[in-house]
């Protein structure tokens, strides 16, 4: 297939193509197709492109993709997208990416991620994080995580928290851990909160500090 003729198909054509197919066309070809002909990918054609394919693409064509084809992309190929691709994503795309994608993401583009777009991250998705992504998320990140992703976090994520970053954990969200990972919190942690935060404690978490 030519780039002319890659540029000359159809949505339809496109949406035909099959999981043997896609992995062969060559990366030039896959750069050549519009916005508009990458969201005629199905899933399962999604699937199918290589590392280098997906990187391939461009910034438009990942912002044009359902969110079921950002769940489709291969773990192993996640780490192609550039950091200016990640900050495009919308926070429907944003969560729906996989607990399989999240731990395979350039540390780098973790960090683009917005204080808009990291709420947006499944409960499942952000526990699957690495304790090095964890420790990369910046401040801003870190104070807008949600209720539910903070109780979501595992107990190595939490151990693994800067006294910057856990500085930045607010009132809301500090009262959410429960008093079993309150007993966990280091020393410098516990030193990072504030009077209006050790306020907020209950009872049961002030006597398991």
């Amino acid at each position: 297939m030519t780039t002319a003729q890659a540029q000359a198909l159809t949505a339809t054509q496109i949406a035909a193509l099959t999981s043997k197919q896609i992995p062969v066309i060559e990366t030039a070809d896959i750069a050549a197709l519009s916005s508009t002909q990458v969201a005629a990918f199905n899933s399962a054609g999604i699937a199918a492109l290589t590392s280098k394919q997906i990187a391939a693409l461009e910034t438009a064509d990942f912002a044009a993709m359902s969110t079921a084809q950002i769940a489709a992309i291969a773990s192993t190929s996640i780490a192609s997208l550039e950091t200016t691709d990640i900050l495009a994503l919308s926070t429907a795309q944003v969560a729906a990416l996989t607990s399989k994608q999240a731990p395979m993401l350039e540390t780098a583009d973790l960090v683009a991620l917005t204080s808009t777009q990291i709420p947006a991250l499944a409960t499942a998705t952000l526990a699957a994080l690495t304790t090095a992504q964890i420790i990369a998320l910046e401040t801003a990140d870190i104070a807008s995580l949600t209720t539910a992703q903070i109780v979501a976090l595992k107990s190595a994520q939490l151990a693994a928290l800067t006294q910057a970053q856990f500085a930045a954990l607010t009132s809301t969200q500090i009262t959410t851990l429960s008093t079993a990972t309150i007993a966990g919190l280091t020393t410098g942690q516990i030193s990072a909160l504030n009077s209006a935060t050790l306020a907020a404690l209950s009872t049961g978490q002030i006597a398991a500090l």
